[in-house]
């Protein structure tokens, strides 16, 4: 009897979420930084083992939005949870729970969902955190399965997939077997492209930059991307493009390597940066920059 179900992926920013989405799923689809509010939209990830078919959707992680832009993405979260079979509460072992875990426990016990409650980076946690952690969340309520791990080691990742197992209704396969992701791959080149971003420069250029694919051309041996950089200030520009373009083919090379392991073809990148001020309070260019609404948001 094959078994397919939805499961949203939910927490604060930082704590792991993207990466145990890709350690489940033995491939990078969703872009991992340390650095928070890393993922924009809702990311299905899927994954086919015999005859379960599980359809990950990672969210951006829940916080106060002081932007159109962080409007449009804890809209995202909303949606995300509004149809699925479970969900996965990930949170970092070291640290009680807050505010954001309580309202999002909150909403999902509302929705009746069973939650799979996973506590990240227990290798930066001592036992006797992890001990006053796992006793705060049970006094908060009830829980399908409490799971420490460390997602970037991949030390009960499997776990966490036993457990998604018995949540799974029955029914057939939604997408093919070999299916990885939902995303588009002119998504999925933006997306390497701004983890790059992240990875390379400061703290007040990454979350000011979006990425948009002007150019995606295949032919059999090759793929050749033109993208367009957009950041919010001239200062910016300068920072991203770095000295003699010094940044930039670092952000190129970065992402090209990434693209290339993802595609199986050589990839020619070409990046451009421009200047759009203010563009995450503008809903008309977070709109135009791919961040659009979904249904139920």
């Amino acid at each position: 009897m094959k078994k397919t179900g939805f499961i949203a992926i939910v927490g604060r920013a930082n704590v792991g979420k993207s990466t145990l989405l890709n350690a489940m799923l033995g491939e990078k689809v969703s872009i991992v930084s340390k650095k928070p509010q890393t993922t924009r939209n809702r990311i299905m990830g899927i994954l086919t083992q015999g005859d379960n078919q599980f359809v990950f959707v990672d969210t951006p992680g829940m916080h106060k939005p002081k932007t159109t832009l962080g409007t449009y993405m804890v809209k995202a979260i909303n949606g995300a949870v509004a149809d699925v079979d479970a969900a996965i509460l990930v949170a970092d072992a070291s640290y009680l729970p807050g505010d954001i875990e309580k309202k999002l426990i909150e909403k999902l016990r509302a929705l009746d969902l069973p939650i799979l409650l996973v506590l990240n980076k227990t290798d930066l946690a001592s036992p006797a955190q992890i001990a006053e952690t796992i006793t705060a969340y049970a006094a908060l309520g009830e829980y399908a399965s409490v799971i420490p791990l460390c997602a970037m080691k991949n030390d009960g990742v499997g776990i966490v997939l036993a457990e998604a197992e018995k949540l799974l209704p029955e029914g057939d396969f939604i997408f093919d077997e070999d299916a990885l992701t939902d995303q588009p791959e002119r998504q999925i080149a933006s997306e390497v492209i701004r983890e790059k971003i992240l990875r390379t420069t400061d703290d007040e250029i990454p979350h000011g930059c979006a990425v948009v694919i002007e150019e995606f051309k295949e032919s059999r041996d090759m793929v050749k991307i033109r993208a367009e950089i957009y950041c919010e200030r001239e200062s910016h520009k300068r920072i991203l493009i770095g000295k003699g373009g010094a940044t930039l083919k670092t952000i190129g090379s970065y992402a090209r390597e990434d693209l290339e392991k993802f595609f199986g073809v050589k990839i020619y990148l070409d990046l451009w940066v421009r200047v759009k001020e203010n563009w995450r309070d503008k809903p008309s260019a977070v709109y135009d920059f791919g961040y659009k609404p979904q249904d139920n948001d």
